[in-house]
């Protein structure tokens, strides 16, 4: 029996890959093909959880319910409480001349 020459069987493999529309890789790189065939995982884990339900839009949407975010209300009630205590955030400068920096010497 003759053995069959190595250039003989690379070019029998680089013909299968034309045919059958595979990669030709005959230095065995790494080509990250196995990650890129994966089954994607994304859809699966958007299914798996459940979409939440967002009360704030909710409450716009049906005005006519009349129903009170209580979250909201509690830190609007909080950021009054801060500002009465002078713990509140800056007013926004208007324009340069108003910023901190601005006025900060060098």
């Amino acid at each position: 029996m003759a053995s069959i020459p190595p250039a003989r069987i690379a070019r029998i493999v680089s013909t299968r890959c034309s045919i059958f529309e595979t990669f030709y890789n005959p230095q065995s790189l790494r080509t990250g093909a196995k990650y890129l065939r994966a089954r994607l995982r994304g859809p699966s884990m958007v299914k798996y959880y459940p979409q939440e339900i967002n009360i704030a839009k909710a409450i716009r949407a049906y005005p006519e319910l009349e129903m009170v975010n209580k979250a909201e209300v509690q830190r609007l009630q909080d950021v009054e409480d801060k500002k009465k205590r002078g713990k509140g955030a800056p007013k926004k400068a208007k324009d340069k001349a108003d910023s901190r920096r601005a006025t900060r010497k060098r």
